[in-house]
């Protein structure tokens, strides 16, 4: 029985669609609904929900701070994305133009980080950032050696080396979202690359075109797929992420989601939550529109 055919097949493929269904609506869509619900009601006195209709969640949640907040998120989340396809393509490259023998343990490489729980691999990145961490240690070692060259020579010695503050700022937020989130870009450029017509590149090579006009000419226009998927893929997640800005980030480091975690745990105020989630859920719908309607033009052409 062909896929294709599924109208003339209504019985079996509902019997295979149907528990898939089933479980999206009761695990997904109600909860989902539920809580869509709570953003248009408010609290009672006797610590319920009463859901009224009102506006005021949203009104509230569209008010200058949380703006900023939201913006703020959105700009880190494309910073890291934008971090990601620089460092992802080189290595997506890398893998695809690799022999048989090593593509697979570069492959592995990349899918590794996926075996090890997200909360551990936050906690060794803070591990090696922390004050007498290893990222402390080397930049010590290199300034020791450093004063030493300058005693060596004659000039004064350089002051007693003090740890650089690499956690609990913006910084550290940005560079533990893309180490979570580099995979998710590095596999979609991989998928798209591999599929590449190779004869193409060197056609391209051989016309005198050079490395880097085959690159921006051949190569990039015809991954475009998988550079749009690796963005969307990428930038999403980091705009809802949650655990590495509250473990990693200061006071100014905070994103949506850690806004959206204190209404629920500690303001104890779920209708105003879920407004605020749900603003970060349209948000996301509108990305992924804006890149179904990119997916209706016609395909990147090779110049």
């Amino acid at each position: 029985m062909s896929l294709q055919n599924w109208q003339e097949h209504k019985r079996p493929f509902a019997a295979i669609a149907g528990a898939p269904i089933l479980w999206l609506a009761l695990f997904f869509i109600v909860p989902m609904a539920i809580v869509w619900a709570y953003s248009f009601g408010e609290n009672s006195g006797a610590a319920d929900i009463v859901i009224s209709g009102t506006l005021h969640n949203y009104k509230r949640a569209i008010e200058a701070l949380y703006l900023s907040i939201f913006f703020k998120s959105l700009a880190v989340a494309a910073l890291v994305t934008l971090i990601c396809l620089i460092v992802g393509f080189p290595v997506a490259m890398a893998i695809t133009f690799a022999s048989d023998k090593w593509r697979p343990w570069l492959l592995l490489g990349v899918m590794l980080p996926f075996w090890t729980n997200l909360l551990i691999r936050t906690y060794a990145l803070m591990t090696v950032l922390g004050g007498n961490g290893y990222a402390n240690k080397a930049l010590g070692a290199l300034w020791g050696s450093a004063s030493w060259l300058r005693t060596l020579v004659g000039l004064q010695p350089l002051e007693v080396w003090t740890p650089v503050q690499l956690l609990y700022n913006n910084f550290a937020v940005v560079l533990g979202l893309v180490y979570v989130h580099l995979p998710f870009m590095v596999l979609p450029l991989y998928s798209a690359l591999d599929r590449l017509d190779r004869s193409l590149i060197e056609a391209s090579l051989d016309l005198g075109a050079g490395h880097l006009r085959t690159l921006s000419r051949i190569v990039m226009p015809l991954a475009a797929p998988g550079i749009f998927a690796g963005i969307m893929i990428t930038l999403i997640p980091a705009l809802g992420a949650y655990l590495t800005p509250d473990l990693m980030g200061g006071t100014d480091s905070q994103m949506i989601a850690n806004v959206i975690e204190r209404q629920f745990k500690r303001a104890n105020d779920w209708p105003f939550g879920a407004a605020l989630s749900f603003m970060l859920i349209y948000a996301m719908f509108a990305l992924v529109a804006l890149q179904s309607l990119r997916g209706r033009r016609k395909p990147a052409q090779v110049h």
